[in-house]
């Protein structure tokens, strides 16, 4: 992985950081994951008017890494009503990178070197640490912990598949794009049927709030599938679960959420890793 890919990908992080905060810091969570999924729209017509289209061979991969968006969408949002950002973002994060590596070197024939793999296993182990990492009440909250497991699967699934669409396509622009099209449509389909009025609102009322956090996504993750097709899928993946360190300060300092030994555990193996991935180069 390249210096170039590593500084994008850490930057879509930050991004990707900055939206989960958005919407766990709103009110109406309904809304606020609305504006982030239905506020692609613009972006990704824009995408798509100045890349080429994407090549046939990826339609599967562009509906069915959409559903995979949509699931996620849904797990998230359910974990973040219940969840600390500090809890729910990291474990649904870290479970990821160690599911896409092993999928990828298992059943997909990647060869990562034991240098690559152990860099995934710190960056994923560390950030699932925070497990550990109790409410202020002295509990765990185990209900979001799962949620957050099953957010994690579905992270890693369409991590998969969209790396493997953005090849098939030969331009990683106009594959998200057209996916985000389709996710964006899916999921604004599912919030009129359980929330009527929420896709009405944001259209009409907080578009605005639609062109932040869309823009802030849509960007992160255009970068995050570029990154995909011109580096190994499970790096990438891994790398930009350091997003964790951007989501931990922002629940800590802005969120007043709490700040313990774990916490600071898991950001050190968060940055063990990446350094292991900066050797390896």
């Amino acid at each position: 992985m390249s210096i170039v890919v590593m500084i994008v990908v850490l930057l879509a992080a930050l991004l990707h950081a900055s939206w989960n905060f958005f919407v766990k810091n709103t009110e109406d969570k309904s809304l606020s994951m609305s504006a982030v999924v239905v506020g692609h729209a613009p972006f990704a017509l824009a995408a798509i008017l100045i890349s080429p289209l994407p090549d046939i061979k990826s339609l599967p991969y562009i509906f069915t890494g959409a559903l995979l968006h949509v699931g996620y969408q849904l797990f998230l949002l359910t974990s973040y009503r219940i969840g600390d950002l500090s809890l729910v973002y990291p474990l649904a994060r870290g479970s990821s990178p160690l599911i896409v590596a092993g999928i990828s070197v298992v059943f997909l024939g990647v060869h990562l070197s034991w240098l690559e793999l152990t860099a995934v296993m710190t960056i994923g182990t560390g950030i699932m640490s925070l497990t550990l990492v109790r409410r202020a009440d002295g509990l765990r909250n185990a209900h979001a912990a799962l949620l957050a497991i099953i957010t994690g699967g579905f992270i890693a699934s369409y991590s998969l598949v969209d790396g493997m669409g953005a090849r098939e396509a030969g331009t990683a622009l106009g594959f998200y794009g057209c996916l985000s099209i389709v996710n964006a449509v899916i999921f604004a389909v599912t919030m009129r049927i359980f929330h009527p009025g929420t896709i009405t609102r944001l259209v009409y009322k907080d578009w605005r709030l639609a062109l932040r956090g869309g823009g802030a996504s849509f960007f992160a993750y255009a970068m995050v599938t570029w990154a995909f097709t011109v580096a190994p899928i499970p790096l990438v993946t891994a790398l930009r679960e350091t997003s964790i360190i951007f989501a931990l300060l922002l629940g800590v300092f802005v969120l007043k959420e709490r700040l313990d030994l774990m916490k600071v555990f898991a950001t050190v193996c968060t940055l063990l890793g990446i350094g292991l991935l900066r050797i390896n180069r």
